[in-house]
């Protein structure tokens, strides 16, 4: 099929580029594989809320509903894609996987697992930093006669009464994972093999993200260090947590690291209550219980791996190398060279006010080089 613009992703990013193009009269074809859009929103589970503020994670040209509360739950979140699709007119073909973008002359050709071809002159690939779960080889794991299972097939706390369980990692999701077993009575232990950053959510009824976004303008210098005297003057010392403090300020971790902060919703007060037992890396796993890099070991019933993702995105062109991070995803949002004619939206998480944010600016930036036929490059 010959057309003019294939978006790839029918997740926020995806809709933000396609109703972009949309309102400047192009009309994109939209692939998605899954069956609805924000397919990824709707698997989430099920405590979760975005840690931005509505009012600056909304996608171009519809805000947020005014009934929502100042942090969305996931369910509104996904109300508000389905809500946009429609606003915008945006019908993508479900049930297609891209699988392979190759040069086809002077446009480049998609291949879906159902064999549908695609042949365009632009594609945007929009399909998230969160493709393929990290599982990491755990020594012992096959001696284990508990639960393993990654962050992605959890949902909630109940099919995890009366157990005892480990969550490994202490990101955003794995600290919230830890939260959710505790509050619903679940013996938890939280493995932090790392040094972390913590902010609260909230300080004094201001949202930490609109914070950083002021921190973000001033001198990097003076930033940062004011981003590392708010979070120890809010967060408290957490090395008496059993925690280590991060080296590098919240603001330059992300900027450089593009590793955002854990955005405590309440762990904290479950750590400091006993409810959440914080241990160090692991060591090895046993037939029911865990031992840890310092020699202790816990009893465990079940773990969640909240080890993070992999963008998957070298495998979507084979034959060509796409500049990438040190965690796989693009260094450009415009292609280059090669690449000229592809354009990756959403995966930048390096800045700062969050990626809901980056990406409804990314989509009006690239709607607009798109419709201008502009190839300068453009760092994420």
């Amino acid at each position: 099929m010959d057309i003019d613009i294939l978006v790839i992703g029918a997740g926020p990013a995806g809709l933000a580029v396609a109703a972009t193009l949309i309102g400047k009269g192009r009309r994109p074809i939209v692939i998605e594989k899954g069956e609805t859009v924000g397919a990824s929103w709707r698997a989430h589970y099920a405590r979760l809320h975005l840690h931005t503020v509505k009012t600056l994670s909304a996608l171009p040209g519809l805000p947020f509903p005014n009934e929502q509360p100042r942090y969305v739950p996931r369910q509104g979140v996904v109300d508000y894609l389905s809500a946009y699709a429609a606003h915008a007119g945006i019908e993508p073909l479900f049930g297609e996987e891209a699988i392979a973008v190759v040069r086809d002359g002077g446009a480049w050709r998609t291949t879906t697992r159902s064999a549908k071809t695609f042949r365009s002159s632009v594609v945007v690939v929009t399909t998230g930093a969160n493709q393929h779960p990290n599982v990491p080889r755990i020594e012992g794991e096959r001696e284990f006669a508990g639960r393993i299972l990654h962050s992605r097939d959890y949902r909630e706390a109940a099919p995890f009464a009366g157990q005892r369980v480990l969550v490994v990692g202490m990101g955003n999701t794995g600290a919230e994972i830890a939260l959710d077993l505790a509050e619903h009575g679940v013996a938890t232990t939280l493995s932090v093999r790392s040094p972390v950053n913590i902010v609260l959510r909230d300080v004094l009824g201001r949202p930490t993200q609109e914070t950083s976004l002021l921190l973000s303008r001033l001198p990097r210098r003076v930033g940062d260090a004011l981003a590392s005297f708010f979070a120890r003057v809010s967060v408290g010392d957490i090395e008496r947590l059993g925690l280590r403090r991060s080296s590098m300020s919240p603001l330059r971790e992300l900027r450089e690291l593009g590793r955002t902060p854990v955005i405590d919703v309440g762990t904290l007060a479950r750590i400091r209550a006993g409810e959440i037992v914080v241990r160090p890396g692991i060591r090895r796993l046993h037939a029911s219980t865990v031992e840890f890099v310092d020699g202790t070991t816990a009893p465990t019933d079940a773990i969640v791996l909240a080890t993070g993702y992999r963008a998957g995105i070298d495998a979507l062109f084979p034959g060509l190398e796409v500049p990438v991070d040190d965690h796989g995803l693009p260094t450009h949002v415009v292609g280059q060279g090669p690449l000229a004619g592809v354009y990756f939206v959403g995966f930048d998480t390096r800045q700062p006010g969050g990626l809901l944010r980056t990406i409804a600016m990314q989509a009006v930036a690239v709607g607009e080089r798109i419709c201008a036929g502009a190839a300068a490059p453009v760092r994420a």
